[in-house]
């Protein structure tokens, strides 16, 4: 999946004479959270973020003191060092820089100009969408060894019995390089069938629990 089947391509955008105040009423009445700063071509001049603003505003102590700093321009809080990406670039890359870098959205950009925005929500939303989350589905860990070919073969008990495999997740067990657990989502709301068929090829499921059932 690419960034640009995720990206807001309608985006909400300031000028360098823009106001903190006006930052404030836009994010307010779009219920949004960054703002890019763009010049009339487009071309990203930084980012305003309900961070800057709250960091910006006195404290409610003082809330009645130094109304005037909300008139001053969005370039004196925006962050200039504005991290992009493409739109082609892939969504598991963008994510790792979600990551590493801690932030909360990423402007999207092609010859140097805002043509979209993704969010930490959009990310999270993609996530649940290709795990399958959203749908009525379960889920069932296996452990199995880091060898070649385990996935397969763990794929294939799930074509015999006819259960339809909507996400596949690896990740390392305990941080032992000999085994890793496979992370099925499936489409099926009673998984004791396959779970019991699984078990008897000897892998263990350490998801779902279920009594009864590898004893």
């Amino acid at each position: 999946m690419i960034v640009e089947e995720i990206m807001s391509k309608d985006i909400t955008t300031l000028k360098t004479t823009a106001t903190i105040q006006d930052a404030i009423e836009i994010m307010n009445k779009n219920r949004i959270r960054h703002i890019p700063v763009v010049d009339d071509e487009m071309h990203i001049l930084g980012i305003v973020t309900n961070r800057d603003i709250r960091d910006a505003s006195p404290s409610i102590f003082h809330a009645d003191e130094h109304k005037e700093d909300f008139l001053k321009p969005v370039t004196e809080i925006m962050t200039t060092n504005v991290i992009t990406a493409h739109r082609l670039d892939f969504v598991a890359e963008v994510s790792a820089i979600f990551y590493e870098h801690n932030i909360g959205c990423l402007p999207i950009t092609e010859e140097d100009k805002l043509v979209g925005i993704i969010t930490e929500t959009d990310i999270l939303h993609t996530l649940v969408e290709l795990m399958g989350a959203h749908q009525p589905s379960s889920q069932i860990d296996v452990l199995v060894e880091n060898i070649t070919g385990k996935l397969a073969d763990i794929a294939y008990i799930f074509k015999e019995r006819k259960v339809n495999i909507t996400s596949v997740l690896v990740y390392p067990y305990n941080d032992d390089p000999n085994y890793k657990v496979l992370t099925f989502r499936v489409q099926t709301m009673d998984p004791r069938g396959i779970i019991e068929a699984i078990e008897k090829e000897g892998y263990k499921v350490l998801w779902p629990n279920i009594p009864g059932i590898g004893l």
